[in-house]
C-alpha cells in the first residue's frame, strides 16, 4: 500500500488534456509509489506523506479555500510539488509566502528529478518515524538519579510536539513486583562466580520490568537503575540491553532527554541506541572515548558479562559494536536542543577501570568536539550505527 498520496491543485483556465499529459509525464518520471488523489481532499493527512501537486498557475485562491479544512485534517507541513510547468512555480511561491504570512509551515518541492526523489524519500521516512512516536507511552521508573540535574524533561511540550507520554511509575512498584518473582536458573552462565551468583537476580529484574511494560503498556521507560545496588543487590543491565534487543527503550539512571533521544534514534533505525557518556576527550583528533556498563545486545558483533563497574556487584555487559559509521546524538528534556554528529567507530576497548562498553569514536567534523566541553546537553548521550544526521534534522525541523 503507497504511503504517499498526491493532490492536485489545478486552475480551469488550462487545458485539462494537456495539463493531464504533463501529469503523467512528470509523476512517471519520479518513478515513487504514490496513491494519486486528484482534487479530492476529504482524506488529506491521514496518509503517510501528503504532497500537493500545484500543477498550474491561479491556483492560489483555490488553496486559500481549501487551506482552513486541510488545518483541521492535519498539523503538518504543506509540501507543495512543482513540475514548473504552467506557471506552477510561480504559483507555488505565492502559496508558500501566504503560509508564512499566517506562521504555517510549508516547503516547495522542486528541481532535478534526482533531487525530488531524494527528498520525498526523506520526508517519506521522517514522517513514519513521528507515526511511530505518536501515542507512544513512556515510563519514567523512579526519579532521576540525584546527580542528573540538568536532565529534567518537560511532559507537556514532549506530548505536544512528539507525541509521546511520558508515564511516572514508583520505584517501589518495580520492588513489589521484584519480591513477586521467584528465582530461576537463567540460561546465560559465566565463568565467575561473582557474576554467576548475580545472574538469577538479574533476570528477575528484567522479568519485573517486562512485568512493568505490560502493565502500564510501555513502549520503553528509563530506570533509577542505581537504587537496585542497595534494594535488590543487584544491576539493571543486562534487563536493559535484552529489553532494548526486544525493541523496547531502555535507559539508564532516570535520564529523561537519553531516554526521548533514543526512543527517536529508533523511530528512525529500529535501534535503541547506546546510551553512554564520554569519558576522554581530544580535540586535535575528534576522538572521543564513550563508556557504559549496557549496550543492546542485537547493537553488538559480540558480548561479555562482567560486574557493574562503580559497584563491582551484578551483571554488566561488556559489548563489541562492528567498527564504521555512527551517529551520535541527544535532546534536551524541553526539546529546545540538539546535538547532532556523524563520526567513526575507530575501535572497542576493555580498560579495567572504565564502564565495561567502551567505544572510541572520532567525530566526522573535529570541531564538533567542542561542544562536550563548552555546551553539552546533560553527560548522556545516544550512539547508533549508521549515518543519520539528515534525517534527524529533518525530524527535529
Amino acid at each position: 500500500m503507497a504511503h504517499i498520496a498526491i493532490f492536485t491543485l489545478t486552475s480551469e483556465l488550462h487545458d485539462e488534456q494537456t495539463v493531464n499529459a504533463v501529469t503523467r509525464d512528470f509523476l512517471g518520471s519520479l518513478g515513487i509509489d504514490y496513491l494519486f488523489k486528484g482534487s479530492d481532499y476529504s482524506d488529506y493527512g491521514s496518509h503517510m506523506l501528503n504532497l500537493i501537486y500545484v500543477r498550474t498557475g491561479g491556483t492560489e485562491g483555490i488553496f486559500k479555500e481549501l487551506l482552513p479544512d486541510l488545518l483541521e485534517k492535519s498539523n503538518r507541513p504543506f509540501y507543495l510539488l512543482t513540475s514548473g510547468k504552467s506557471n506552477s512555480l510561480a504559483a507555488s511561491m505565492e502559496i508558500l509566502s501566504y503560509l508564512r504570512q499566517n506562521n504555517l509551515k510549508g516547503e516547495i518541492i522542486h528541481g532535478r528529478t534526482e533531487y525530488i526523489n531524494s527528498r520525498i524519500s526523506l520526508l517519506e521516512k521522517v514522517e513514519e518515524a513521528r507515526k511511530k512516536m505518536d501515542g507512544c507511552r513512556l515510563g519514567v521508573i523512579g526519579e532521576p538519579s540525584n546527580w542528573l540535574i540538568s536532565s529534567y524533561a518537560d511532559y507537556d511540550i514532549v506530548k505536544k510536539r512528539l507525541g509521546i507520554e511520558l508515564v511516572d511509575v514508583p520505584m517501589d512498584e518495580l520492588l513489589d513486583t521484584f519480591t513477586r518473582i521467584p528465582e530461576e536458573m537463567p540460561s546465560e552462565t559465566s565463568d565467575r562466580e561473582v557474576i554467576r551468583n548475580s545472574l538469577p537476580g538479574a533476570n528477575r529484574i528484567y522479568k519485573a520490568l517486562r512485568s512493568l511494560i505490560d502493565k502500564h503498556q510501555l513502549q520503553g521507560f528509563t530506570l533509577r537503575c542505581f537504587d537496585l545496588l542497595s534494594m535488590v543487590k543487584n544491576t539493571g543491565c543486562l534487563a536493559l540491553a535484552k529489553l532494548n534487543s526486544e525493541g523496547f527503550v531502555a535507559g539508564c539512571e532516570g535520564d529523561v532527554p537519553a531516554m526521548l533521544s533514543m526512543k527517536i534514534i529508533q523511530s528512525i533505525t529500529g535501534l535503541s541506541g547506546f546510551q553512554a557518556n564520554p569519558s576522554s576527550i581530544d580535540l586535535e583528533t575528534g576522538e572521543i572515548l564513550f563508556a557504559h556498563c549496557t549496550i543492546p545486545l542485537n547493537m553488538v558483533e559480540r558480548y561479555e558479562f562482567d560486574t557493574h563497574f562503580e559497584s563491582g556487584i551484578g551483571v554488566g555487559i561488556r559489548g563489541f559494536m562492528k567498527e564504521g559509521k555512527v551517529t551520535v546524538f541527544k535532546i534536551s528534556g524541553d526539546l529546545s536542543r540538539s546535538f547532532i554528529a556523524e563520526g567513526t567507530l575507530l575501535r572497542n576497548q576493555s580498560k579495567p577501570d572504565l564502564c565495561r562498553t567502551q567505544q572510541i569514536i572520532q567525530l566526522s567534523d573535529k570541531s564538533q568536539a567542542s561542544y562536550f566541553l563548552t555546551n553539552p546537553i546533560g553527560n548522556h548521550h545516544i550512539i547508533v550505527p549508521g549515518s543519520y544526521k539528515s534525517l534527524l534534522e529533518e525530524l527535529l525541523k
